[in-house]
């Protein structure tokens, strides 16, 4: 068995590894592309998609923890000299470079729209201003972000199915053209299917928990737009 089929952690949930892990980013950062392409939208119609402008950034935060918790572990476990990590090797280096970029307009972005929701119309000022510098500063590294990473994701997603379809058979070709035994099951894939679910989970209780902030934002865009 490969480094990179080596399991770090016990037990069939966390299974999985680097392969897993390099799995579970690419999963997470597929649903993150389609999230975000939705929220897109809302911003082109923020009139009449205010509420579910407000609603997706809430229920995205999940998701994007997940995502920063995923990429925040290979970091974590490569530079302490993890063995398997370390045979994986690093992402390019002008992907590191722009890394913290990312996480740090992330987080930002994310921070002035909460601090936005819960203080209300009023904090519109500088609050408002800050979270549009930081959402263009973003969406332009996070742009390149997805673009370099995009040849590796496509990769990594082939290799899943390819070893989905495989597990499913029970074999795989050989070198010498003959089926081998496989796992039954498909390491870490219940760990990243419930991974993925809680985050999920987590945003869209926190976007209900929050749902009355909403109303004074809808207000004020009423009596703005003369609607």
């Amino acid at each position: 068995m490969s480094a990179s089929r080596q399991t770090d952690l016990p037990g069939g949930l966390l299974a999985g590894g680097t392969d897993g892990n390099e799995l579970l980013t690419a999963e997470v950062g597929v649903l993150l592309f389609v999230l975000l392409a939705v929220l897109g939208i809302t911003i082109l119609r923020i009139g009449q998609l205010l509420w579910l402008h407000l609603f997706l950034g809430l229920l995205l935060l999940g998701p994007v923890v997940l995502k920063m918790a995923s990429t925040g572990y290979r970091f974590m476990r490569y530079y302490t000299h993890n063995r398997a990590y370390r045979s994986k090797g690093p992402p390019e280096p002008y992907l590191r470079l722009l890394a913290p970029i990312v996480v740090l307009s992330t987080v930002a972005v994310f921070a002035t729209g909460v601090a936005l929701l819960l203080l209300g119309p009023s904090s519109r000022g500088t609050l408002l201003l800050a979270h549009k510098v930081t959402f263009i500063v973003w969406i332009m590294f996070t742009a390149l972000h997805v673009l370099g990473h995009l040849p590796d994701v496509q990769r990594t997603m082939l290799n899943g199915r390819t070893l989905r379809s495989e597990v499913l058979t029970g074999a795989s070709p050989g070198r010498s053209g003959r089926p081998q035994s496989l796992p039954t099951a498909e390491p870490g894939r219940s760990g990243r299917a419930l991974s993925i679910a809680g985050a999920l989970l987590a945003g869209l209780i926190l976007a209900l928990l929050l749902l009355p902030q909403f109303e004074p934002w809808l207000h004020y865009h009423r009596v703005f737009t003369g609607h």
